[in-house]
């Protein structure tokens, strides 16, 4: 935005340090005259004990001197003021440039301002921890870029591959080309939308409402209950009334991701999945256990990682997914100011428990302040 040219910081200090000088100087002048010259006559008679000045005297040869060192004050004061000024701005003048080259595309650079704690070095930390912060997300956000890229990539380049294979190839079978042409474009749609809430919870647009975490276990189990008796799941879900605070449909897909990530990364027959909720130590908790295979500890943190589907967990080509399921719950958790925390079960499987800011009564105006008005 265009502005119109003005003084610099630097030079409106060093005016204003000159001028205090100039004041100091003048009022200086002013208690002299005061105090000691109104006091002295203007004619004073001849005395033969000596000379004795008259005020008329003393004023003309005092104010050629007072004018002089009224000028060299302002030499002096707008001298010292531009040098001081310069040492003082110096700081400013890092920042600004560490500013500029962020504006520019350039997070690497950071000010690491030493000496004292002063406004300034507060300042410069702010500015760069704000600039950790910044570089950390646009790299995040550019790792997920590319790693949804590639993920959109695949699905596309098989529908194109099963679309020369039907026009290069009239005899073949077309209703098994149309059926993986369907399975293909599910998942890309699946992708497409897991991405969609992804960035939905991460820019926590949305309304909060209250929320009965028990009634939300009760609904995730329930529509996935065909899947847990393909795969002879078993599902329990028990629990009490447990009041949070978000977006329903968000909460509800945090907790339906849950339960499908506990029944796909199960045993092949015969596993378990159980679903509680309580509050615990004035947060609402929703936890979900499954049994399974034992999971390494440096595998857990990954897991929430976008398209980090985990290697050594069980999958089969009935349900892959889209390795989005615990990165959207992660995400969603965070938006809600709440925790995640997943812990490998020592018999096998994986304890996901999310702690979310209790309300009720007398908690809501805690969690909430808005809500009160």
């Amino acid at each position: 935005m265009a502005r119109r040219p003005g003084f610099s910081v630097r030079l409106k200090l060093t005016l204003s340090y000159a001028g205090f000088l100039m004041l100091a100087g003048v009022l200086l002048l002013a208690v002299v005259w005061v105090f000691l010259l109104r006091y002295i006559p203007y004619h004073v008679p001849y005395t033969p004990g000596g000379f004795v000045p008259s005020r008329n005297v003393l004023i003309r040869t005092f104010l050629p001197r007072a004018a002089a060192a009224l000028v060299f004050l302002l030499v002096f004061g707008l001298l010292g003021g531009w040098i001081l000024a310069g040492r003082m701005l110096a700081p400013l003048t890092r920042i600004t440039d560490a500013a500029r080259m962020a504006a520019n595309g350039s997070l690497s650079h950071r000010i690491r301002m030493e000496g004292p704690g002063d406004e300034f070095r507060e300042l410069a930390d702010v500015f760069d921890a704000m600039l950790d912060q910044l570089e950390s997300h646009v790299t995040e956000q550019q790792r997920f870029a590319a790693n949804a890229s590639h993920e959109l990539r695949t699905p596309l380049a098989i529908s194109r591959a099963l679309l020369d294979v039907a026009r290069s190839g009239p005899t073949r079978d077309q209703g098994e080309v149309l059926e993986r042409l369907h399975n293909v474009n599910t998942r890309a749609i699946d992708l497409t939308e897991a991405l969609l809430v992804l960035s939905r919870s991460e820019r926590r647009s949305f309304t909060r409402e209250p929320v009965d975490l028990s009634l939300v276990a009760e609904e995730a189990t329930e529509t996935l209950l065909p899947l847990a008796e393909r795969r002879r799941i078993t599902l329990d879900v028990t629990g009490e009334t447990t009041r949070a605070a978000g977006s329903p449909t968000l909460l509800l897909r945090m907790a339906t991701n849950l339960v499908q990530n506990a029944i796909v990364h199960n045993l092949p027959d015969g596993g378990t999945v159980t679903v509680h909720t309580e509050t615990r130590d004035g947060a609402s908790v929703l936890w979900v256990e499954n049994t399974g295979p034992p999971l390494a500890p440096a595998l857990i943190p990954t897991l929430t990682e976008p398209f980090q589907r985990g290697t050594e967990r069980v999958r089969t080509d009935e349900h892959a997914g889209v390795g989005l399921g615990l990165a959207i719950v992660h995400s969603i958790v965070r938006a809600h100011d709440g925790a995640l925390d997943l812990t490998p079960r020592p018999a096998g499987g994986l304890l996901a428990t999310v702690r979310l800011p209790a309300t009720g009564p007398g908690a809501e105006a805690a969690y909430f302040p808005a809500w009160k008005s």
